[in-house]
């Protein structure tokens, strides 16, 4: 997941063979009894505190959904078959639930079984504990509600097209549970089937192998006259990966094992900008070893998905703001594709340890960048990432506190909290840190073997830790020393030996910075070759405090009234709050009005409030307007914020 880093780069052009949009191949049907059973990890620290399951004792191995999708009344209805792998004298199963309408739940012969609900959590929901009796699968009938936080339903008028209303999900990190029973930790990989019924006229799509490319006609029942589309997922993956969007969607092949999703009136926009995706793929696949989950596409969400993108296996969902119309955004894909080697192949047992998904991500991510584009490109990601990190040291207070830990107990917590630059940056930049010590050959052969071994399966930071003394270190006593394994894992701030990149293309942005800020744009050259990371740099390098003959010249000198890239609207935003520049504001609520992706949403909401009695009613209004348009997962972080009264 990509929610709290910034990305931006220049993309070297790949010449593909004209594409015309049809569907991705259809997997040929894989027998259920190839279904791989993933390995739990039972020592302590692979507890998970934030599932009510106890997989030492039943455990769910594989879902197989059956749901049709109401778009009138906001919910989906069906049934969630469960195969349950346990103990001989296991007496029950506890699976995790939030805001469901279980209406049954039987055996594999229909035989009804004894359940029942237990008291609700705010962020964890309700245990479900079913009395087993000898079954090893169970039905559950059930219906979401609309207000079930993973779903977000759109109206027509809240998508591209305008003509048809919209659904997808977002599970990360514990909100599938809110539309599947199961057992919603990410150290329970389960495998995955899904027959789901939608009306005439929307496309169904899902993270597994599309097993039927139109959808087959329904005759008879409640859900007559829809079409029924199946997917299937064989390799075990943690649930928070169990995903679905429906609707105008279409498809454009980029390749042979790639594409794009999108409502048809962004199809042709998307295509352009992720004209690399092919290429990107094998850039991957030679760093650190074959791509595993068949198809690597992409959907193209409408404007109020949470996050820059999620790793969701085959299809990462991302958000329509990385479309700049230059490609100056896409390393976004980067990272999500990373994902499906750190994330999705080798999974954080808990969320404890998130770090081990998203710190390893963006340190592949910055390896895919160098080498399918430069080393200059990727020093100036690493110099914005050291940028990030040290913003959040001071917004948590400092660099000794507790939160700047890479290992996060988040006792009582939400496991969304863990989402900043700490788990992304400096999980990246511990490794970078080992890659500067032991050389990159050697750092290479030993994330190639790790990914190999623990491929569909489960890891904790003492694993890796243990992993890494064995494995690499050797009981070489000094390197042990050099590494401070220990203090990067779970101490606070940066131990000494951290590595930092600097970027020679960014110290003379900086210097310009600050030439701007004394003597305005006459002492600069023009900033028509600057990248996008250039001209986000320079925004937030400059001054917080500016008068507004400087603001009105930035606005000229870098031709913000027009700007397309987001993360060069996002940074000019966030100075013009900072001095309440009046003029921008039309800008500002046009931005927050027309998507809903977290890192800026929050951000700006928080600059706004931090205003006192200039930004306040400013980000009341603006709020209530957008608001309606949000995610859960935006909203339950903003509503925080802009409170009534404050």
């Amino acid at each position: 997941m990509k929610s709290a880093h910034i990305v931006a780069l220049v993309a070297v052009p790949l010449l593909l063979g004209a594409c015309t949009p049809k569907s991705p191949p259809v997997a040929p049907a894989v027998p259920p009894s190839s279904r791989a059973i993933a390995p739990v990890l039972l020592t302590p620290e692979a507890r998970d505190i934030h599932s009510y399951a106890q997989p030492a004792i039943a455990r769910v191995t594989h879902v197989d959904l059956d749901l049709t999708a109401d778009f009138v009344a906001h919910r989906l209805a069906g049934t969630a078959s469960l195969d349950i792998e346990a103990q001989p004298a296991a007496a029950q199963v506890v699976l995790d639930t939030r805001l469901l309408d279980i209406a049954a739940v039987t055996d594999a012969q229909g035989t009804p079984l004894e359940w029942s609900l237990g008291e609700n959590d705010a962020i964890l929901g309700a245990p479900l504990t079913v009395q087993l009796k000898g079954a090893r699968r169970l039905l559950i009938r059930y219906t979401t509600r609309p207000e079930a936080p993973a779903l977000q339903w759109l109206k027509p008028e809240q998508t591209a097209g305008r003509q048809h209303p919209y659904l997808f999900s977002q599970g990360q990190a514990v909100l599938t549970r809110s539309w599947v029973p199961t057992q919603d930790s990410p150290g329970i990989r389960q495998t995955w089937s899904a027959r789901i019924v939608a009306p005439v006229g929307l496309r169904v799509v899902m993270s597994a192998e599309m097993s039927n490319a139109t959808g087959d006609p329904v005759a008879d029942g409640p859900a007559a006259g829809g079409l029924a589309w199946r997917f299937r997922m064989e390799q075990p993956v943690p649930p928070y990966l169990i995903s679905i969007a429906i609707g105008d969607i279409a498809f454009q092949s980029l390749g042979p094992r790639t594409g794009v999703y999108t409502e048809p009136s962004m199809l042709q926009r998307a295509a352009a900008e992720f004209v690399d995706l092919e290429q990107m793929v094998k850039t991957a696949e030679s760093i650190y070893g074959p791509y595993r989950w068949g198809r690597y596409d992409l959907l193209i969400l409408p404007p109020s998905f949470p996050f820059g993108g999620m790793e969701n296996p085959r299809l990462t969902f991302a958000t329509p703001t990385v479309i700049a119309g230059d490609r100056s955004l896409v390393s976004l894909v980067a990272h999500e594709l990373a994902h499906s080697w750190s994330g999705n192949l080798v999974t954080n047992a808990t969320w404890a340890d998130f770090w081990l998904n998203e710190g390893f991500t963006v340190y592949y991510e910055n390896r895919i960048m160098e080498q399918l584009y430069s080393k200059e490109r990727a020093d100036m990601l690493r110099d914005i990432e050291w940028d990030e990190l040290h913003e959040d040291f001071a917004d948590f207070g400092g660099a000794d506190s507790p939160k700047t830990r890479l290992h996060q107990p988040l006792v009582g917590g939400d496991p969304d909290d863990l989402v900043t630059h700490i788990a992304y940056n400096k999980g990246a930049l511990f490794l970078r840190t080992i890659e500067a010590a032991v050389g990159r050959e050697r750092w290479d052969t030993f994330l190639r073997a790790y990914f190999d071994r623990h491929a569909f399966q489960t890891q904790t930071t003492a694993g890796f830790l243990a992993e890494l003394r064995a494995d690499l270190i050797h009981d070489d006593a000094a390197l042990e020393k050099s590494l401070a394994l220990d203090a990067w894992a779970y101490g606070t701030g940066l131990p000494a030996n951290a590595v930092y990149t600097r970027s020679e293309a960014f110290a003379k942005i900086d210097a310009q910075a600050a030439a701007f800020a004394k003597r305005g744009p006459k002492a600069l050259p023009s900033p028509q070759d600057w990248t996008s990371d250039q001209r986000v740099r320079f925004l937030n390098h400059l001054p917080r405090n500016l008068d507004r003959t400087r603001l009105v010249e930035l606005q000229q000198f870098l031709n913000l009234g027009t700007q397309g890239n987001s993360e060069v609207l996002f940074a000019w935003l966030r100075l013009a709050v900072a001095n309440r520049y009046d003029p921008a504001l039309p800008q500002l609520e046009t931005f927050l009005t027309s998507m809903g992706r977290r890192k800026f949403v929050l951000p700006l909401f928080t600059d706004l409030m931090g205003q006192g009695a200039w930004g306040r009613p400013i980000a009341r209004r603006i709020y209530a307007s957008a608001r309606p348009g949000y995610h859960y997962v935006t909203t339950n972080s903003v509503d925080k914020i802009v409170q009534p009264g404050t």
